[in-house]
C-alpha cells in the first residue's frame, strides 16, 4: 500500500492538535497547514469537505537522509493529512517506503522504514 490512513474518533482540529503533540515526542514539527478546502473556496471553487495537508519535519532526520543522498529531497519534507469522509476523520499519510524506493538505494529504504515507523506510532497515538 502507498498509504497509511486510519479512523479517529476525534474532530479535525481534534486530530491535528494531538498529532502536533505527538509529532513533537519524535522531534518532529508542522512546517505548514495547507487547509484545501479554505483555499478552493477562496478561488470561488465549491468544496465542502474539510482537507488539511500537514507538512511536518524532523531537522536531524532531513539532514541525515539530504548527506546521504540529496535526491531524497524530493520527497520532503513528510505529509500527513488530515481529512472528512463519509461523516469521519481520517488521519494518513503517504508512507516514506514507499516514495523512497523509487530510488532503488538500501541504506535509503532503512532510513524511510524507520521515519516510517515513527510515523505510524505518531498517527497511532493521536487517533
Amino acid at each position: 500500500m502507498f498509504d497509511y490512513t486510519v479512523i479517529s474518533e476525534k474532530t479535525i482540529e481534534g486530530a491535528i492538535q494531538s498529532l502536533e503533540e505527538s509529532l513533537k515526542e519524535e522531534k518532529f514539527g508542522v512546517l505548514w497547514m495547507f487547509d484545501i478546502k479554505e483555499k478552493l473556496q477562496e478561488k470561488g471553487l465549491e468544496f465542502s469537505k474539510e482537507y488539511k495537508v500537514l507538512e511536518v519535519c524532523n531537522p536531524v532526520e532531513a539532514q541525515r537522509v539530504l548527506i546521504e543522498n540529496e535526491m531524497a529531497g524530493y520527497f520532503l519534507p513528510c505529509k500527513m493529512v488530515v481529512y472528512e469522509y463519509d461523516g469521519k476523520t481520517k488521519i494518513g499519510m503517504p508512507k516514506p517506503t514507499a516514495l523512497i524506493s523509487m530510488l532503488n538505494d538500501e541504506k535509503m529504504k532503512n532510513f524511510a522504514e524507520d521515519i516510517e515507523n515513527r510515523l505510524i506510532n505518531v498517527i497511532n497515538k493521536s487517533k
